[in-house]
């Protein structure tokens, strides 16, 4: 592999994302040596795991170790998020009238397919030559899967699955963690602590079959959470200008406020422990910035 050849891919990727100037250092000195590792480690290597926080930059990470890959090494790869496999909105709407109200909200673990998810990942890392598989695909302005005319079809064989999201490699917390609220919503709507305790059960269970997939656990690992919650608004501000501002689902200042309170338990206990378990940390300072790795892959860069 050879970064001469794959940095005018890299930068026609950032103008189309309308990235800034300074992200192509950033691949060059944190997201090649990764990409390299990563062919250097396959066939063992079948599963990529990225986890981060809303808004730390987990789908663009993604998108530029499978571009490197597959301009680099000839390689194929298939990235997938946790988003996609969220439960359609009637089936949430059934657990919010069954298990709690809350669960109509998509984000938490017991809101998404892992039946499906699992599948997808299974047959991605088996699938021949001569195969395709459709990849579930959510909208998030309309709140529900895309139709399965306009999912995803990829043709095997597949090199690397890499799999993102915000909960990737999470472990359930003590019953203990669970007794006092964190937020508002968690003091004034869960009270009896119904809601976390079904979101913890349905992480510890089922949520651990599918990390147990991942080979390789990268973390991009946020600052603190006032960051994550100023990060989820710009990624709300962009979805808005991509869609004209009419999707149904788009939200507000506040509302984008309210709906990381879903999330803020998780992804505190994330912060707090997955840097010690996860191979590779990147460590991000306020402005997106790697500033140094951690983890027993962390001799791939000059500093620790």
């Amino acid at each position: 592999m050879n970064w001469h050849n794959v940095q005018p891919a890299v930068e026609h990727y950032i103008a189309s994302q309308r990235l800034s100037a300074d992200f192509l250092p950033l691949v060059k000195s944190w997201y090649w040596p990764l990409a390299k590792r990563c062919a250097d480690a396959l066939p063992a290597t079948k599963v990529l795991g990225i986890n981060g926080a809303q808004g730390s930059g987990k789908s663009t990470l993604a998108a530029v170790v499978s571009l490197l890959l597959e301009q680099g090494a000839g390689l194929k790869c298939a990235v997938l998020s946790i988003d996609d496999f969220y439960l359609p909105l009637a089936q949430r709407e059934h657990l919010a009238a069954h298990r709690h109200p809350l669960l109509r909200v998509r984000g938490v673990p017991g809101t998404h397919d892992i039946k499906l998810a699992i599948q997808t990942i299974v047959q991605l890392t088996t699938l021949a030559s001569n195969e395709t598989l459709s990849l579930p695909r959510f909208n998030k302005a309309s709140d529900d899967r895309y139709p399965k005319s306009e999912y995803t079809l990829i043709s095997g064989p597949i090199d690397l699955v890499i799999l993102e999201g915000w909960c990737v490699g999470a472990t359930a917390q003590n019953n203990d963690q669970l007794l006092e609220p964190v937020n508002q919503l968690e003091k004034t709507q869960d009270q009896d602590g119904r809601w976390r305790g079904y979101v913890n059960q349905q992480l510890g269970a089922a949520y651990q079959q599918l990390f147990s997939l991942i080979d390789c656990l990268l973390m991009l690992k946020a600052p603190s959470m006032a960051c994550v919650q100023q990060w989820r608004w710009l990624q709300e501000e962009k979805l808005i200008e991509a869609t004209a501002g009419s999707g149904e689902g788009l939200m507000n200042r506040q509302q984008v406020n309210t709906f990381i309170q879903y999330y803020q338990r998780l992804t505190t206990h994330c912060l707090d422990e997955i840097h010690n378990r996860a191979q590779l940390v990147f460590h991000l300072d306020t402005d997106h910035q790697i500033t140094h790795a951690t983890g027993t892959l962390s001799q791939l860069y000059p500093y620790d």
